[in-house]
């Protein structure tokens, strides 16, 4: 069976969102990752683990930029269901990212007077 463009189409645009989507996803799940990898003290392999999600998560955001240059270059992008679970991925991500950070430096922070009250006694 032959395919008319407008499956073509669609089909291409389902696949970019899955990329989001996976991209997002796994950068998300860097970011959980290097939680867990700071409460057993291991600051620097979770500042590691978020540098691995800032490049999913950079790799997603050009897909999703791409995208949006389409739509503002005049080519309409049909909204569905599986491009707001790509765009809420992405949030999703970026804000775990934003929390992770601050937790690191939190455990780090709390490291750091551990030590200095350690020398203390």
């Amino acid at each position: 069976m032959i395919k008319d463009l407008g499956d073509i189409v669609e089909e291409k645009l389902e696949l970019t969102l899955f990329k989001i989507i996976s991209e997002a996803g796994t950068a998300r799940s860097f970011y959980i990752e290097a939680v867990s990898l700071v409460k057993e003290g291991k600051i620097e392999e979770a500042k590691e683990h978020i540098n691995e999600g800032d490049s999913f998560i950079y790799s997603a955001k050009q897909t999703h930029l791409q995208l949006l240059a389409k739509e503002t270059g005049g080519e309409k992008i049909p909204f569905s269901l599986l491009l707001l679970h790509a765009e809420d991925m992405q949030m999703s991500a970026e804000d775990m990212r934003i929390m992770a950070v601050e937790i690191i430096d939190i455990y780090e922070k709390q490291l750091e007077l551990s030590r200095i009250i350690s020398k203390l006694k």
